[in-house]
C-alpha cells in the first residue's frame, strides 16, 4: 500500500514536471493535432477521446507526453502501432472495442510509463504482446473477456510495479505467467472461474507487498495459499460468496499489516488463522454472517490498530473479547444486530477514538453508561448511536443525554432467581436428573451453573448447562452427588440459587464364579459348600449345552452323508483275528514260568 502511494506521487511530481516544462515551450511551438483530436501544446497531450474513431489516428505528434484514445471503437492495434512515439508517457485505451493486439503492437514505446487497456473485449493476451515495454510501471486490463494467462505473458515488464486484472473471466493461471514481474508491488486479479488460489503463480511475485484476490468461488481457504510471498503487507479477499472459513494455516508464512475478507460467508472469526499475525495493524471482516464474537482470543494480536466489521450479524460482543489488544484505536461494528457494548469488552477504552456503532438496536442502559460518558473523546463517525429498544429513550441518540440525568435514565435491575424453592432431588444411578432454574431483571440475565466444585459446567459433556438455563445430568453416577449452583448476572450484579442431587448406588451384580476345590483343603473337612449357581442358571447352561452339543453332531451327519453318496457304494469288510502271546510271570519261590495269553484284533476294509 505504501509502494503504490510512493508511485502515484512520483508520476504526480513527473507530471507536475511536465506541465512546467510545456509552459516554458508553449510559445515557442504549436502541437501539431491529429483530426478528430484536440492537443494540449502546454503539457504536450493528444486527447481523442470520444472522437469516433475505428483505428488510432495517423499524425500524432512524435514528442507527446500523453495519448488518450478512450471512448471510441477501436478493435485492432497491429504491430509497431505506436513505434515512433518513443517520448510517450502515458497511454490509455480504456473503453474501446479492442479484441486483438498483435505480437509487438507496443514495441518502440521505450519510455511508457503507464498503460490501460480497461473495458475492452480482450480475451487474450499472446506472448511478446509487451514486447519493449521495459520501462513500464502500470499496467490495467481490468474488466476485459480474457480467460487465460500463458507462461511468460509479461516477461517483458521487469519496472512494473501496479498491474490491476479485475473483472475478467479467468479460467486458467498458468506456473509462470507473472515470471519477469520481478519488481511489482501491488496485484489486483479477479478469480471467479478459477477453482484455486493460483499459489504457484504468486510464487514468481518476490518483492509483492499488495495483493487483491476477488470472486473466488472456494468454500474454505486452502492451507499455504500465500506461503512465498515472505514480503507481502496487504492482502485483500473480497466476494468469496461460498467461503465459509479459512483453513487453519491458510496465512501460514505471512507477515502482513493488514487483512480485509469482506462480502463473504464466514460464520466465525477465524481466530486460529490470524493467530500468527502478530504485525497485524488493520483488519476488516465486514459483511460476513459473523454472530459472535469470543473473549481472549484475539490477544496475540498485539499490535492491532482497527478492527473493523460492519454489516455483519453480530448479537453479541463478550466481556475480553479485545483483550490483549492494547493500540486498539478503531472499532466500527456498525450495521448489526447489537443491543450493547460493554466497558469489559475492550482492553483500554481511553485509547480509543472512533467507534462505529450506529445501525444497532441498542438498548440504553447501565451498559453503556461508560460510552456516554466517553462521548467527548469519541469520534462516532459523524452517526451517533441511536436508542431502539428502550421504550422511555427510543430514538434518543448519545448526544442528546444530560450529565446530570445520566444516573436516574441509563440504569439496570440487579436479577433475580425465580422459584427459589430449594430442591433436593434423589434418584437411582443411570437416571437422567433436570434442574430448572430462570431467572429475571433488566437486561435480562444470563444463566449458568457451578458444579459442586465450583467450577462453570460447560453447554456439551454427560453434565452440561443447557441454553434455557437448565442443568442436565444424563446417567447420573453416585460421583454426581453433591450441591450445584445457579447463578444469574447482568450488569447490575447476580442471584444464585443451590440445589442439591443424590444418586443412589445400585445393588452389586452377581458374577458368574468357577467352584474349585482346593486342594490344600484338610481331610477331615466337611465339603458342604453352597454352590454359586442356582437352578435357573444352571438350566440356562445345560440348555445352551446340549444344542451346541446336538449342533455339532448333527453338521458332522451331514457332512458324512454327503462325502457317502460322492463316494458311491462301498462295501464294508471286518477280519477278525486271534493273535496267542506268551507272558513271563515270578512266583514267590523265584522261579520264573510262562503263562500264554491272546489278544483278538479286528480291521475294518
Amino acid at each position: 500500500m505504501l509502494e503504490g502511494t510512493a508511485a502515484h506521487l512520483w508520476m504526480c511530481w513527473r507530471a507536475f514536471y511536465l506541465l512546467a516544462a510545456g509552459v516554458a515551450l508553449a510559445c515557442e511551438a504549436r502541437l501539431p493535432c491529429p483530426p478528430s483530436c484536440r492537443c494540449n501544446a502546454a503539457v504536450l497531450e493528444v486527447n481523442c477521446s470520444g472522437g469516433q474513431l475505428t483505428s488510432v489516428p495517423n499524425g500524432v505528434p512524435q514528442d507527446a507526453k500523453l495519448v488518450n484514445l478512450t471512448h471510441n471503437t477501436i478493435k485492432t492495434l497491429v504491430n509497431h502501432q505506436f513505434y515512433n512515439l518513443s517520448q510517450l508517457f502515458h497511454l490509455d485505451l480504456s473503453d474501446n472495442l479492442l479484441a486483438f493486439i498483435e505480437v509487438e503492437a507496443f514495441l518502440g514505446l521505450r519510455s511508457l510509463l503507464t498503460l490501460r487497456l480497461a473495458r475492452n473485449q480482450l480475451k487474450i493476451l499472446s506472448v511478446g504482446v509487451f514486447a519493449g515495454l521495459k520501462d513500464l510501471r502500470l499496467l490495467d486490463i481490468s474488466s476485459n473477456k480474457i480467460l487465460v494467462l500463458l507462461d511468460f505473458t509479461f516477461k517483458d515488464l521487469a519496472s512494473l510495479e501496479l498491474f490491476t486484472a479485475d473483472d475478467n473471466d479467468f479460467v486458467f493461471i498458468s506456473r509462470q505467467a507473472f515470471a519477469g514481474l520481478t519488481g511489482l508491488k501491488r496485484l489486483a486479479l479477479d478469480v471467479q472461474n478459477l477453482t484455486a488460489v493460483p499459489t504457484d503463480a504468486l510464487a514468481e511475485l518476490s518483492v509483492l507487498r499488495s495483493l487483491h484476490l476477488h470472486q473466488l468461488g472456494l468454500t474454505t481457504l486452502p492451507d499455504y495459499s500465500f506461503h512465498h510471498l515472505d514480503l507481502l503487507k496487504e492482502l485483500v479477499i473480497s466476494r468469496f460468496p461460498q467461503m465459509e472459513s479459512l483453513s487453519g494455516n491458510s496465512l501460514f508464512g505471512l507477515n502482513l499489516t493488514s487483512l480485509t475478507i469482506t462480502h463473504s460467508n464466514l460464520s466465525a472469526v477465524p481466530y486460529t488463522p490470524l493467530r500468527p499475525l502478530v504485525y497485524l495493524v488493520y483488519l476488516d471482516l465486514s459483511f460476513n454472517p459473523i454472530s459472535y464474537i469470543q473473549g481472549s482470543l484475539l490477544g496475540d494480536l498485539l499490535r492491532l490498530q482497527e478492527f473493523h466489521l460492519v454489516g455483519g450479524s453480530l448479537l453479541r460482543i463478550e466481556s475480553a473479547a479485545f483483550k490483549g489488544l492494547v493500540h486498539l484505536k478503531v472499532l466500527n461494528v456498525s450495521r448489526n444486530l447489537l443491543t450493547t457494548l460493554e466497558e469489559g469488552s475492550v482492553q483500554s477504552v481511553d485509547v480509543l477514538e472512533v467507534l462505529g456503532l450506529d445501525g444497532n438496536p441498542l438498548a440504553c442502559d447501565c451498559r453503556l453508561l461508560w460510552l456516554v460518558r466517553r462521548r467527548p473523546y469519541v469520534d462516532f463517525y459523524g452517526c451517533p448511536p441511536t436508542c431502539s429498544t428502550s421504550v422511555q429513550l427510543q430514538g434518543w441518540n448519545f448526544l442528546d443525554f444530560a450529565a446530570d440525568d445520566l444516573s436516574n435514565l441509563l440504569t439496570c435491575r440487579r436479577p433475580r432467581v425465580l422459584n427459589r424453592k430449594p430442591e433436593d432431588v434423589r434418584a437411582d444411578q443411570g437416571h437422567t436428573v433436570v434442574f430448572d432454574c430462570s431467572a429475571e431483571g433488566d437486561p435480562q440475565p444470563s444463566v449458568s451453573w457451578l458444579n459442586p466444585q465450583l467450577r462453570h459446567i460447560s453447554p456439551v459433556g454427560r453434565i452440561r448447562a443447557l441454553t434455557n438455563g437448565s442443568l442436565e445430568v444424563r446417567y447420573a453416577q453416585p460421583l454426581d452427588s453433591g450441591t450445584y449452583i445457579c447463578v444469574a448476572s447482568n450488569a447490575a450484579g447476580n442471584d444464585s440459587l443451590p440445589v442439591s442431587l443424590h444418586i443412589r448406588a445400585l445393588p452389586s451384580k452377581t458374577h458368574f464364579q468357577t467352584w474349585l476345590v482346593s486342594p490344600s483343603a484338610p481331610p477331615g473337612g466337611s465339603g458342604n459348600h453352597n454352590l454359586p449357581f442356582d437352578l435357573k442358571t444352571l438350566l440356562i447352561a445345560a440348555t445352551i449345552g446340549f444344542f451346541s452339543f446336538f449342533s455339532s453332531v448333527s453338521l458332522c451327519f451331514i457332512l458324512m452323508f454327503f462325502w457317502s453318496k460322492g463316494k458311491g457304494q462301498i462295501k464294508h469288510t471286518a477280519t477278525i483275528a486271534y493273535v496267542p502271546r506268551s507272558a513271563v510271570s515270578n512266583s514267590n519261590t523265584g522261579a520264573t514260568s510262562f503263562k500264554e495269553t491272546g489278544r483278538f484284533t479286528m480291521k475294518l476294509i
